[in-house]
Formats: C-alpha cells, sequence, structure tokens
C-alpha cells in the first residue's frame, strides 16, 4: 500500500511513472523493482522467498556480474538453489568475501541498512520533439517552456541544496546527443539560454534537434556542509 501511495505521488507531482519492490530484505527488493517496470509493482512476502530464490538467476543479485555468472555457470551454478546446496567453507575458498556475499543472499540474508535519506544527485527535464527543430528560435521557446517545471521539480527535490553545475542537453536527429555545463551556485534561466545558444551554434552543424533538455547537479552534502564550516 504505501509503495502505491509513493508511485502515485510521484505521478501526480512529476507526471512520471515509477516502478516500486516490496521485499523484506534489500537485494530482494532491488530485484522485485525491476520485474514489473516501467509502472508497476512486485511484492515478495516472506513466505515467498524460499521459493523465489531456489528458480532466481544468481546473475540477477546485485553484484553479480557477466564474468561472475559466467564463471559460476561453469561450475555448474545458475540459481540461489544450487548455491544453497553448496558448502560455505568451498564458496569461501573459491571466491573469498564474494562467496560469503552469494551463500548469504541465496539464503535471503542481507543485513545491509537502509538508508531512507538518500539524496538525488541531479534533477532534469527534457522534451522529446515531434518534429525535429532547425531555428534557435524554437529551441529558445522550448528552453522557456521545460524551465518553470525545472524549477518546481527542484522545489520538490530539496529547496534548501546547493547547485554545482546545471547544463543544457540537445539530441540530433542522428541519434547523437552533447551536454553542455558549467558551474553555476544558483539557477539561471539567461544562463542556460546563453549555455544552449553556445552548444547549438558550436556543436548542431546543419542537423535537426529532437531533443532539448536542461539539468541541474547538485552539490553533494558533505562538500557544502565542508563549505559552509569554511566560511
Amino acid at each position: 500500500l504505501i509503495a502505491r501511495e509513493i508511485r502515485q505521488t510521484i505521478f501526480n507531482e512529476l507526471q512520471l511513472t515509477a516502478s516500486a519492490g516490496v521485499a523484506p530484505v534489500k537485494f530482494l527488493a532491488k530485484i522485485a523493482s525491476d520485474l514489473n517496470k516501467p509502472n508497476g509493482q512486485y511484492v515478495i512476502t516472506p513466505a515467498d522467498v524460499p521459493g523465489f530464490l531456489k528458480t532466481l538467476p544468481l546473475a540477477k543479485i546485485p553484484g553479480v556480474g557477466k564474468v561472475s555468472a559466467a564463471k559460476l555457470e561453469n561450475m555448474g551454478l545458475r540459481t540461489c538453489g544450487d548455491i544453497q546446496q553448496c558448502d560455505l567453507a568451498m564458496l569461501l575458498k573459491r571466491f573469498g568475501k564474494f562467496g560469503r556475499v552469494l551463500w548469504e543472499r541465496s539464503q535471503g540474508i542481507d543485513e545491509r541498512d537502509v538508508n531512507s535519506e538518500r539524496l538525488r544527485k541531479s534533477v532534469g527535464v527534457e522534451r522529446t520533439l515531434a518534429e525535429d527543430i532547425h531555428e534557435w528560435s524554437d529551441c529558445e521557446a522550448i528552453i522557456e517552456h521545460l524551465y518553470p517545471e525545472l524549477e518546481r521539480r527542484l522545489a520538490i527535490v530539496k529547496p534548501d541544496l546547493l547547485i554545482a553545475r546545471q547544463g543544457v542537453k540537445l539530441k540530433f536527429n542522428d541519434f547523437q546527443q552533447t551536454t553542455q555545463e558549467h558551474v553555476w551556485p544558483q539557477l539561471n534561466k539567461e544562463d542556460l539560454i546563453t549555455t544552449a545558444r553556445k552548444t547549438w551554434d558550436e556543436r548542431r552543424g546543419e542537423r535537426g534537434v529532437r531533443l532539448v533538455g536542461l539539468h541541474v547537479t547538485l552539490l553533494d552534502p558533505q562538500l557544502e556542509r565542508q563549505l559552509v564550516l569554511g566560511l
């Protein structure tokens, strides 16, 4: 119910869809969140965990990359159920600390804390165009339209957080894209327009533009604290 309410709030305030995963432990919630993308949720109850893990591919576990998954498969280990049949000592000897992580995850164990205060590193807004544009005046008009939405999203995320950089993104009709940004401590529309014009003139050539985006990169809270203390 909480996950559904959060997803609905995101849609109401930002008009964006979101997926969610609900599970007794952190890594299973992450896996569950990927199962009903882009606009759904998946719930794994405590009673579901044993059956879910038995057939869960090891490659789905966060931290198990392609190379590790290939090595495990060469040993005949493809699912968490396979790892459950292994001796922990053997896994430690073969994989070190990673072996313990594999064993714990396959048993449904994840003792890492959930950090509910994690901050976003950037905020952005963009528009994909129905038709390519070739005139700067059209691009400027889109920026004028996008800017209030960027302000609104920034206020929702963290109104008192300092900005490290702000920038623009243009995607061209050959599917290439370019991003230009620079240091600017406060959100500033005129600066974004100037940056966009420079990018338009120097990087577009004769190509049409099919996407225009604006974004800000937020200052790391620890660095922000250091700057304040240093004043």
